[in-house]
């Protein structure tokens, strides 16, 4: 294996629970009894409803105009309308039809799986980013690859999504945090297969992208969409580098990636610290334990549950390594437990520091610092020993999604958390100090 790569071999509906300990759980009675095709209509009304007030803010101007040609629910026995002449078979999909100016969806499987597995505001995402390719249309973009066009939808849906969470939605009412983290974590299943170019015809995104679009539309709306562009947009998606790669996912070993991973954290810490405090790193302790018999600490400063955590008396950082650790590896992908380990290190760096790891602000801060250490895996040469590789951010999110679900309505959501990552993690260091 080269340059000892890390690469994802699990899929999102892999996740499940390990003996108590949640790793990322869809909790089913949240679920409204409406069915999915009782939310599309509804959705659909909204975002409507959305364009007619913000169309103008980015057409110049002018009108917004619904779409004209209809729209269409299908299944297998019930194909949707041909579009520009072409007729197509069934897919499980949802789509909108430039020549015709009609939107579809697969009403047989893919919007009630989603709307099962992920809940209602998953569905009306959906519709959102159906209809962010129906704007882009009326206003035209250029000649950009699919997969800005793609995230500019999702940035539009985003876009939308911010209404919703801000009242004035006639769809979707008091939206918890749970339910938003339900929308990102589905969002994870409309991802890109890890290795996909990113200017492959077709290409959405990985996860990482599409809900860094998203939280791009809910932070700053429909005017920083517009301008999506092939030279502004920091897409991460890359292809494998070689054919083994590919076909075997290239994971590290579970004991490699713990010892690799955490020799790295260590080395990022001693260069970064000074320059974060201007005192030396002293070198952290990793201490894996048994489930159910974890080192002595009186204060730990807990992570995954309780199943990790930094211990500010005696200035280690200890994790479950038979069951919490093994489950992301095996679960999620080896840079699971980079985003586990990475979430230690930056618990003491923030704590050695002086600064609060425990308040919502301190934690979004630990996040930051998290993707900082991800952000020079991500900038290093190819030939490193140790560097990022196709599925690893998207296993970062599924691993915050797993720490970070928001499901008693306080604290920081994992959507929150994943855009304090995000911050880290293409910009660096200097996000988190700025």
């Amino acid at each position: 294996m080269a340059a000892k790569r890390l690469f994802t071999t699990a899929l999102v509906a892999a996740i499940g629970l390990l003996g108590g300990c949640s790793i990322v759980s869809v909790e089913q009675e949240r679920r409204p009894a409406r069915s999915a095709e009782d939310v599309v209509t509804p959705a659909l009304q909204d975002v409507e409803r959305f364009w007619t007030a913000q169309f103008s803010s980015i057409a110049d101007g002018a009108t917004f105009v619904p779409v004209q040609g209809g729209r269409f629910p299908y299944s297998e026995n019930d194909p949707p309308p041909a579009c520009g002449g072409q007729q197509s078979g069934y897919e499980p999909n949802a789509f909108y039809c430039p020549p015709d100016d009609f939107i579809a969806w697969d009403a047989q499987t893919l919007i009630p799986q989603l709307q099962e597995d992920f809940g209602p505001l998953l569905v009306g995402f959906v519709m959102a980013h159906e209809y962010g390719h129906a704007i882009q249309t009326r206003i035209g973009t250029g000649n950009q690859p699919t997969v800005v066009l793609e995230q500019q939808a999702d940035c539009y849906a985003g876009a939308w999504l911010a209404d919703v969470l801000a009242g004035r939605s006639t769809a979707f009412k008091d939206v918890t945090p749970a339910q938003l983290d339900d929308t990102v974590a589905g969002m994870l299943s409309l991802r890109d297969q890890p290795g996909t170019p990113a200017l492959a015809e077709g290409a959405h995104g990985n996860a990482f992208d599409r809900i860094r679009a998203l939280q791009d539309g809910v932070d700053e709306g429909v005017t920083t969409c517009a301008g999506y562009r092939r030279t502004n947009l920091p897409v991460t998606e890359v292809p494998f580098q070689t054919e083994r790669d590919a076909a075997t996912g290239g994971n590290l070993p579970y004991d490699n990636a713990v010892s690799s991973l955490a020799d790295d954290a260590q080395a990022y810490w001693q260069r970064t610290y000074p320059r974060l405090t201007g005192q030396t790193w002293a070198d952290l302790a990793v201490q894996p334990f048994r489930a159910g018999e974890p080192p002595d600490c009186p204060r730990p400063d807990a992570s995954a549950e309780g199943a990790a955590f930094y211990c500010p008396d005696g200035d280690f950082v200890a994790f479950d390594s038979t069951r919490l650790g093994p489950a992301l590896h095996d679960r999620i992908g080896d840079f699971a437990i980079g985003m586990l380990l990475g979430d230690l290190f930056a618990r003491a760096a923030q704590t050695r520091r002086g600064q609060p790891t425990r308040t919502e602000q301190g934690q979004l801060m630990v996040d930051c610092l998290a993707g900082s250490w991800t952000n020079d895996l991500l900038t290093r040469p190819a030939n490193s020993e140790l560097t990022l590789s196709p599925g690893d951010l998207d296993e970062a999110v599924q691993a915050l999604l797993a720490f970070g679900r928001n499901s008693e309505g306080d604290g920081t959501t994992a959507f929150e958390r994943i855009a304090a990552y995000r911050e880290g993690t293409l910009k660096g260091l200097a996000a988190c100090t700025d």
